[in-house]
C-alpha cells in the first residue's frame, strides 16, 4: 500500500510539472506582463537640461571619474601569444562557415597599431536594470540597481576601453515591463527615457569637440535609444560622418523597415566603418516569440510594417553580415562566476550562426550561463559576454578602417 501511495504521489507531481509547463508555454506572455508591467499611471517627467549632465553624478562612467567599471579586464587577458588562427580551412569552406577577420596574433598587432591611432571616445548607453513594477521610469540614481549597472558596464563597455574613454550616462530608463506591452503608458515611459539620453549625448558632443570622431554603443533599451538618436538627432547632420561605428546590440533592427531611414548602413564586411553592428542571441531550441510578437506588430522607422522583415544580424565572430562561424573562431567568451560578480575568459566555447529572420543562434545552451537566461532560450543578458574578445577586436579593426579611409 505504501509503495502504491508513493507512486500516486510521484504521478501527481509529474502531472503538476507537465501542467505547469503547458500553462507556462500557453500563457507565458500574460504571466510575464502580470509580473513586470506596472499598474500605476505613468508619471509625467520634466525634461533634463543638457547642462545637468555637467555634474559627475549624472554619469556612471566618465573620463574624469575614478575606478570606472568599464576599465575592467578579465584576469590574464593579453598574456596569450595568440587568440585565434585566422586562416580559413578547407573544411570551413566546404561547410560554408567563416573564420574571424583577425590576424594570427591580434593582441600584438592591436597594440602596435594602437600607438599610431587617436583615442576615440565612446558614448555607451546602459540596458534595462530596473525590473520592479512600482513605476514606469526608474529614478535617475537608484542605489538598488547600481551594482547591476556596474556589472553591465564591466562586461559590455569594457569591450571599448582599448580604443578610448567611455562615457556612460545615467538616465531615467523605462522599466522592464514597458517592453512587454504596447500600451500608451509604455510608449511614454520609453520616450521620457530617450529624452535623457539625448540630453546626455548633446553634453558629450560639447565636451569632445566639433570634429572628434566617436563610437556609440549600447545594449537592449540602450540600443533602442541610440537607434532613435540616429533617426531623430543625427540624421541629416555632419555628426553622422564622425561615427566610427554604432554597436546597437540586443535590439532588433529591421533591414527593410528601419535601416533605410537611418543615416548609417548596416555593416557588411569586417572592416567596414561608419556602420551599424547588431544581433540578438538565442540557443537551441529557440523560441523567440516574445521578441517576434512585438517586432511583428510594430511599424519601422520608414513607416512600413516590420512584419515579415529580417532583423539585422552581424556575426560577432566574423564581423560580417550573416553567415556562420564555428566555436573555434571564438577568441574568448566571458564566463560568469557563481556570484555573477566576476568572469573568466575562455576560448572556443560558443559558435555563432545568423539564422532565420536574422536571429543569432549559438548552438546548444552553453555551460556557465544558467542564471538570467530568458524564456525561449534567449541569451539577451549575455549578448556581449558570449563574444567579448571578438567584439573587442572588431572595435579596433573598424576604428583603424575609419582613420585609414580618411588618410
Amino acid at each position: 500500500m505504501a509503495a502504491r501511495i508513493f507512486l500516486y504521489i510521484i504521478a501527481f507531481l509529474v502531472f503538476l510539472a507537465v501542467a505547469a509547463a503547458i500553462a507556462w508555454n500557453v500563457f507565458q506572455d500574460e504571466l510575464l506582463r502580470m509580473a513586470f508591467v506596472p499598474s500605476e499611471p505613468v508619471e509625467i517627467l520634466d525634461p533634463v537640461e543638457e547642462s545637468a549632465y555637467a555634474a559627475a553624478n549624472m554619469w556612471l562612467v566618465r573620463p574624469d571619474k575614478d575606478d570606472a567599471a568599464s576599465d575592467w579586464l578579465p584576469e590574464g587577458y593579453g598574456e596569450e601569444t595568440s587568440l585565434t588562427d585566422a586562416e580559413t580551412t578547407a573544411e570551413d569552406d566546404e561547410a560554408g562557415t567563416e573564420t574571424p577577420a583577425n590576424v594570427e596574433n591580434p593582441q600584438e598587432e592591436m597594440a602596435e597599431d594602437r600607438v599610431d591611432l587617436p583615442r576615440v571616445p565612446v558614448f555607451y548607453v546602459l540596458p534595462t536594470t530596473y525590473v520592479a513594477r512600482d513605476r514606469w521610469n526608474a529614478e535617475m540614481r537608484d542605489a538598488s540597481v547600481r551594482e547591476r549597472q556596474e556589472l553591465f558596464a564591466a562586461s559590455q563597455a569594457s569591450v571599448f576601453n582599448d580604443v578610448g574613454e567611455v562615457w556612460a550616462p545615467l538616465y531615467r530608463q523605462a522599466v522592464l515591463g514597458a517592453f512587454l506591452t504596447t500600451s500608451e503608458e509604455a510608449r511614454m515611459a520609453i520616450r521620457f527615457a530617450y529624452r535623457d539620453v539625448e540630453a546626455a549625448f548633446d553634453y558629450f558632443l560639447e565636451q569632445i569637440g566639433p570634429d572628434q570622431p566617436f563610437i556609440i554603443a549600447g545594449h537592449s533599451q540602450g540600443s533602442l535609444h541610440l537607434q532613435t538618436l540616429l533617426f531623430e538627432r543625427i540624421n541629416g547632420t555632419p555628426i553622422a560622418d564622425r561615427i566610427v561605428a554604432a554597436y546597437l546590440i540586443g535590439w532588433p533592427i529591421s533591414v527593410e523597415a528601419d535601416l533605410p531611414a537611418l543615416p548609417l548602413p548596416g555593416c557588411v564586411k569586417a572592416d567596414d566603418a561608419g556602420c551599424i553592428f547588431s544581433y540578438i542571441s538565442f540557443a537551441d531550441p529557440a523560441d523567440p516569440r516574445q521578441v517576434e510578437n512585438l517586432y511583428e506588430d510594430s511599424t519601422g522607422l520608414t513607416q512600413d510594417p516590420r512584419r515579415g522583415t529580417d532583423m539585422l544580424c552581424i556575426n560577432p565572430l566574423t564581423g560580417r553580415r550573416g553567415g556562420e562561424a564555428p566555436a573555434s573562431a571564438n577568441s574568448g567568451s566571458l564566463i560568469p562566476n557563481e556570484e555573477t560578480d566576476g568572469a573568466t575568459l575562455e576560448r572556443e566555447r560558443i559558435p555563432a550562426n545568423c539564422g532565420d529572420r536574422g536571429i543569432l543562434m549559438i548552438g546548444d545552451p552553453p555551460v556557465g550561463y544558467d542564471s538570467y537566461v530568458l524564456p525561449g532560450n534567449n541569451y539577451h543578458v549575455f549578448d556581449y559576454m558570449l563574444f567579448w574578445a571578438n567584439l573587442r577586436a572588431d572595435v579596433d579593426r573598424r576604428t583603424r578602417a575609419y582613420f585609414e579611409a580618411r588618410g
